[in-house]
């Protein structure tokens, strides 16, 4: 099992969580766990209700949607990400590629922490805002 330290700097690395401080991201990275993975293990099922987003440490996740494969995840990477904010059907099938270490967060726990420490809240509203802007950018252009 990794230190808070490693996790804090994938954590900062994660454009859900730009912008925030490193005390901030130490509250969110003391708030998760790490779990190994072994290869071909299936982490979400596509349709499933979410509980949990997951943050790849060591390791390789193949991402389906419908069956297909619409990417490969490596180290930095995060997965189910909405779902630590509402518990809705996943959008995706991930798949472990190889044995893999995956720090997890709980949607409750993550919402404890937005609760304890508002400017995480603040922040991560901003940085959905700035993604949902992106996304429509794409879509209208």
């Amino acid at each position: 099992m990794a230190s808070n330290r490693v996790y804090i700097e994938h954590l900062k690395n994660v454009p859900l969580f730009n912008g925030l401080t490193r005390k901030q991201l130490e509250r969110i990275a003391i708030s998760g766990q790490e779990i190994k993975v072994p290869a071909d293990t299936t982490v979400m099922e596509e349709g499933a209700r979410g509980r949990e987003a997951y943050l790849v440490i060591e390791g390789a996740l193949l991402v389906r949607r419908n069956g297909r494969k619409v990417a490969s995840l490596g180290p930095g990477a995060i997965v189910g990400e909405l779902s630590l904010f509402d518990s809705g059907g996943r959008s995706a099938t991930v798949i472990a590629a190889a044995d893999s270490r995956l720090f997890v967060l709980n949607a409750a726990d993550f919402r404890a922490v937005m609760a304890d420490v508002p400017e995480v809240s603040h922040r991560v509203l901003a940085s959905l805002a700035h993604r949902i802007r992106g996304l429509e950018k794409s879509v209208l252009d």
